[in-house]
C-alpha cells in the first residue's frame, strides 16, 4: 500500500517501523570533535587523518577493532600500477561492470587516486607481496583487462590491510569504544549532526547507553549481507550505519543493487550465515567453471568466460543451476597443483580442506551467496551526505563509483580513497564554520519518538528467509510483492505476542528489517535487469527509463514511518545540498 506520493516522488509507502530505536537516555558521554562509526578499512582510514589533522576522534566499533569485513578480504586492492596500465584502462573497466549507472566522475577520482592510495598503505607499513625483482606482485580479476590487483599474503589483503591500520590506529592512541552498537544520530538546534547515541555490550570503561558529542559524525559500518540466510559477510553486517542515516533522514540510493558472490564454498542447503568465500582471484589464475558432467559453461557465455563481471558469472551459474536442477555448480582448479595453491591461495586451501574439500585433487562445490552492497548513503565525492555534518565512507556509502554492479578488488580501494577525502572534507567544513580543533559538539537534541514496536531478535531469521526466497539472486514482482508483505507482518504488533524489549539484538534486528524493506521497495520499483538486480519477469536492460538512480529517504508517519522514492535524471549523482553549500563547483 502506497500513500499519494509527493511532487517528483515515485511512492511514498508506509511502514511498520520507528523513526528512532527506543533505549534509555545516554548514561554516559564522550565529547569529541569527530566520531567515525566502524572500524574496517574506511573507518580506520578517516579516523587516521583526521587524528593526523589534529582533531580528537574517537572509533566507535560493534566488535573488536579488527573484526570488520575488511579482514576477511582476499582478493586485493585495484590500481593502475603495472606496466602498461593506465587509470583511463582501470576507469573503463569499471563503467563496464557498473552497466551504465556509474557517476563517471567518482569513478574518475577512484581509479587517479589509486596508486598513490596503494603507496601510501604501504608506507604505513602494509606488506603486500613481491616480484622477485621488488616490485609488486599483481593479479587478474573479474572484468579487469589487466594484471592490477595488488595482493597480501596470496589470498589475505585484508587481514594485512586491517593489521597494518589497526596498528597505525594504536600507535596513533586514537580513543576506541569497542563492542558498542551505534543507535542514532544526535542533532543540534538547526539539524546538524551533534553526535551518537550507543549501546556498549558488556564490561569496560564504558557500559549500557551512552553518547558520543562531535560535530562531524562519519558512517563507516560496511555492508548489509546478514539480511541473507548465506552471504559472505560477517555477524557484524546488519547494515546498521544506512539505517541509522534513513532514520535520520538522509538520503540513501542503489540499495536494490547486492552484489552476490559467484564462488562460494557450498556447504548444502541448510548452511547459513558466513560462508567461505573461494576469490576471484583464484579463476584469475586459471581456474574454470563446471558443471557436475565437467562442461565449462562459461564459455561463448562472455568474451572473458570465467573472468566475466560478477553479475554475468552470477547469472550464468543461476542458470545452469536451474536448467539442469541441481543446487550448486563447480570450481575446477586441479591443474593449479599443490605448490601453487600453498604459494597464491593458503587460506583458501585450508579453509576448504577444513570442511572436507581438497581442490589441489578435486573440483569444488560453489553457488552465489550474498556478498556486496553497491549501495548506500548517498555521498559526494567527499564523503559529506544530505544532512551537515553526516558523512559516510566505504561500504556504507554510496559515492556512484560501483553502479549496478562493482568491479572486482575496487571495495578496498574505495574505503582508502573516498575516506582520505572525506577527511579533508570535515577539516574544511570545520574552518568554513568557524570552528577550532577543540570546539566540543553542540547540546544535541534527542532522537524523536519510536512510533513502530521493534521486532523480535527470531525475527532476524525470518528476515533472512523472506530475502533470500524473495529478494535473492532472482527476483520478480510476484516475489518482491510477497518479500514486503512478509517484512511488514514482523513489524506489527500482535495481541499474542509480548513486544520485543530494547537492546542490541532487538535493535541490531531493526536494522537488518529496515534496510530489507528498504531494499525490496527499490527493487519493486526498478522494472529492469541490471547488473546485479535481475528481474525473471523483466529480463531486458532499459536505458530509457532506468538509466538512473533510486533515491529512497525515511520521513515519519502516523504509525510508523514513510519511504519516499525518487530518481536521479542522469546516471551522474547530483551534488548533495551539503557538498554544493560548501563548494558548488567541485563537490
Amino acid at each position: 500500500m502506497s500513500e499519494t506520493p509527493a511532487a517528483g516522488v515515485l511512492a511514498s509507502v508506509p511502514l511498520p517501523m520507528p523513526v528512532a530505536l527506543p533505549a534509555p537516555a545516554p548514561g554516559w558521554a564522550i565529547e569529541a570533535d569527530v566520531v567515525v562509526v566502524g572500524s574496517g578499512v574506511a573507518g580506520l582510514t578517516a579516523a587516521l587523518r583526521c587524528a593526523a589533522a589534529g582533531r580528537r576522534t574517537v572509533i566507535v566499533t560493534k566488535a573488536g577493532l579488527d573484526d570488520g569485513s575488511t579482514r576477511w578480504a582476499q582478493g586485493g586492492i585495484a590500481a593502475a600500477l603495472g606496466e602498461g596500465d593506465s587509470p583511463d584502462q582501470h576507469l573503463a573497466d569499471t563503467l563496464v561492470a557498473g552497466v551504465g549507472l556509474c557517476d563517471e566522475a567518482a569513478v574518475a577520482t577512484l581509479v587517479t587516486e589509486a596508486p598513490a592510495a596503494v603507496r601510501e598503505l604501504i608506507a604505513l607499513g602494509a606488506a603486500f607481496d613481491l616480484e622477485e625483482d621488488g616490485g609488486l606482485a599483481l593479479g587478474r580479476e573479474g572484468g579487469h583487462h589487466r594484471h592490477r590487483i595488488a595482493h597480501a599474503g596470496g589470498d589475505a589483503t585484508g587481514a594485512e590491510v586491517s593489521r597494518a591500520l589497526v596498528a597505525a590506529v594504536r600507535a596513533a592512541g586514537i580513543e576506541t569504544v569497542e563492542h558498542a552498537l551505534a543507535l542514532d544520530l544526535l542533532r543540534d538546534a538547526s539539524g546538524r549532526a551533534a553526535g551518537v547515541t550507543l549501546h556498549v555490550m558488556g564490561e569496560g570503561r564504558h557500559d549500557g547507553v551512552g553518547a558520543v558529542h562531535a560535530p562531524a559524525v562519519v558512517l563507516a559500518t560496511g555492508g548489509m549481507g546478514q539480511m541473507y540466510a548465506a552471504t559472505t559477510n560477517p555477524p557484524v553486517s546488519t547494515g546498521d550505519g544506512v539505517a541509522l542515516a534513513l532514520r535520520a533522514g538522509a538520503e540513501v540510493s542503489d540499495v536494490e543493487f547486492v552484489q552476490f558472490h559467484p564462488t562460494v564454498l557450498y556447504l548444502g542447503p541448510e548452511a547459513e550465515g558466513q560462508q567461505l568465500l573461494i576469490s576471484e582471484a583464484v579463476r584469475g589464475e586459471g581456474a574454470r567453471l563446471v558443471d557436475a558432467e565437467g562442461v565449462r559453461f562459461m564459455r561463448g557465455q562472455h568474451e572473458l568466460a570465467e573472468l566475466a563481471p560478477r553479475d554475468v558469472v552470477t547469472k550464468a551459474i543461476t542458470r545452469r543451476m536451474l536448467e539442469q536442477g541441481v543446487s550448486h555448480m563447480y570450481l575446477d582448479a586441479r591443474h593449479f597443483g599443490e605448490r601453487l595453491w600453498r604459494r597464491r591461495f593458503p587460506t583458501i586451501l585450508a579453509a576448504c580442506r577444513a570442511n572436507g574439500f581438497d581442490p589441489v585433487t578435486e573440483p569444488v562445490p560453489i553457488a552465489p551467496a550474498a556478498h556486496y552492497a553497491s549501495g548506500g548513503v548517498r555521498t559526494d565525492r567527499s564523503g559529506r551526505t544530505t544532512i551537515p555534518g553526516l558523512y559516510a565512507c566505504g561500504e556504507t556509502a554510496c559515492t556512484g563509483v560501483h553502479g549496478a554492479n562493482r568491479l572486482a578488488s575496487n571495495s578496498l580501494l574505495e574505503g582508502l580513497v573516498f575516506a582520505a577525502r572525506l577527511a579533508g572534507a570535515i577539516a574544511a567544513d570545520a574552518g568554513a564554520a568557524g570552528d577550532s580543533p577543540a570546539a566540543a559538539a553542540a547540546p544535541a537534541a534527542a532522537p524523536g519518538p519510536a512510533a513502530a514496536p521493534l521486532p523480535p531478535p527470531e525475527a532476524r531469521a525470518a528476515i533472512q528467509r523472506v530475502m533470500t526466497e524473495g529478494a535473492g539472486v532472482l527476483r520478480s514482482a510476484a516475489s518482491l510483492e510477497a518479500a514486503a508483505r512478509a517484512l511488514d507482518a514482523l513489524g506489527l504488533a500482535e495481541d499474542d505476542r509480548k513486544p520485543a524489549e530494547p537492546g542490541a539484538e532487538s535493535w541490531e534486528t531493526a536494522n537488518l528489517h529496515l534496510v530489507a524493506r528498504a531494499l525490496v521497495t527499490a527493487a519493486a520499483q526498478r522494472a529492469e535487469t541490471r547488473g546485479s538486480h535481475w528481474r525473471e519477469d523483466l529480463p531486458e536492460r532499459d536505458d530509457a527509463r532506468w538509466r538512473r538512480h533510486l533515491v529512497l529517504t525515511l520521513r515519519p508517519g502516523p504509525t510508523g514511518s514513510i519511504l519516499d522514492i525518487r530518481t536521479t535524471e542522469t546516471p551522474a549523482f547530483p551534488p548533495t545540498a551539503v557538498a554544493a553549500q560548501q563548494n558548488p563547483e567541485n563537490p
